[in-house]
């Protein structure tokens, strides 16, 4: 069935409310991170291993591949240690992607009116233009980072916990019982501003991915449509949209990901800011250390996008038939 609703010329993701696109963002995120949050702790870990270390190359490597870092991890941890993080990912999830998605066809709306108000029609279609959608992720990104940073920070902290006793090779170590511990231990040691803490770092991070992640599904999708390559309802339309988008990230995203990583794991004042983290990593481990977990990092986000941006589709139709119903 297609999304479009008979006669409108809109998707489901143009003629849903605001409320009903985060709903629909925030159930395709949850989906997509229940299978995914292995390879995001994997990954977590990979980029704290050795860090600061000088001449990082000669420093022992616990975490040598995806795929050895999970047998480790499973054999050392247990099954439960290689999904530590879920709940607040979960949590992290409804508020970043509830946002990102939510807000980005708002935000290509208002960009396009303000940037190109002659190209909007009658029924207020909204056209497809590269620019305006880069802008239209980067803002709605920035808005879900902002929103999610609490719960990003107590996820990553949860991550690089390991009861493996390692402590000296995956980053500093902070032990949560859950969630609401996590956050209500940050919050009495530095108060409100502490749950903020990398925030900037996350708007980057956050704003980098989605600059390119939604922006490049819909491109890639519309060319292939264009093209007849597949119809408009085939599930390989999707899955070749959410992979070629997938990538694209990957690539973009990986040095912001890493000094997010590590600015959040941080205890005290390791670093000042992003921009400090960016200067001490790359002098004390070279520039290929902002790649480091880049293939974890690739295996998490090819995922993540396929199965988020599939169940967005779906979850999309889903709450676009809910809407209607109460109008």
């Amino acid at each position: 069935m297609s999304l479009a609703p008979p006669n409108t010329g809109k998707s489901a993701a143009e003629q849903l409310s605001t409320a009903g696109s985060i709903l629909a963002g925030a159930i395709a995120a949850c989906g997509a991170v229940t299978f995914t949050n292995p390879i995001d702790l994997i990954k977590t870990r990979m980029q704290l291993q050795g860090e600061l270390i000088k001449l990082a190359k000669d420093a022992p490597v616990l975490y040598r591949n995806p795929f050895q870092a999970f047998g480790l991890i499973v054999r050392t941890e247990g099954i439960r240690g290689i999904q530590q993080g879920l709940i607040s990912g979960y949590l992290y999830q409804i508020g970043l992607n509830g946002c990102r998605v939510g807000f980005y066809e708002r935000s290509r709306y208002y960009l396009t009116k303000v940037l190109h108000p002659g190209s909007l029609g009658e029924d207020d279609k909204v056209p497809q233009k590269l620019h305006i959608n880069v802008l239209a992720g980067m803002v709605s990104g920035a808005i879900g980072s902002v929103v999610a940073n609490p719960l990003f920070l107590i996820k990553t902290r949860m991550q690089s916990y390991t009861k493996a006793h390692l402590d000296t090779l995956v980053g500093q170590q902070t032990f949560y019982r859950g969630v609401w511990d996590g956050l209500s231990t940050v919050y009495r040691a530095e108060g409100f501003k502490g749950l903020y803490r990398g925030v900037d770092a996350a708007i980057m991070r956050t704003g980098a991915g989605s600059s390119v992640q939604l922006p490049t599904y819909y491109l890639t999708k519309n060319y292939l449509v264009a093209h007849s390559v597949f119809a408009p309802t085939s599930i390989w339309l999707h899955l070749v949209s959410s992979s070629v988008a997938g990538a694209a990230v990957a690539v973009v995203m990986n040095p912001w990901d890493v000094i997010l990583t590590r600015v959040y794991n941080q205890k005290g004042n390791l670093y000042s800011g992003p921009v400090d983290c960016f200067r001490k990593t790359v002098r004390n481990e070279g520039f290929g250390a902002l790649y480091k977990g880049f293939w974890a990092q690739f295996f998490r986000i090819g995922p993540h996008s396929v199965l988020m941006l599939m169940f967005m589709e779906q979850s999309m139709e889903f709450v676009w038939k809910v809407e209607q119903r109460f109008r």
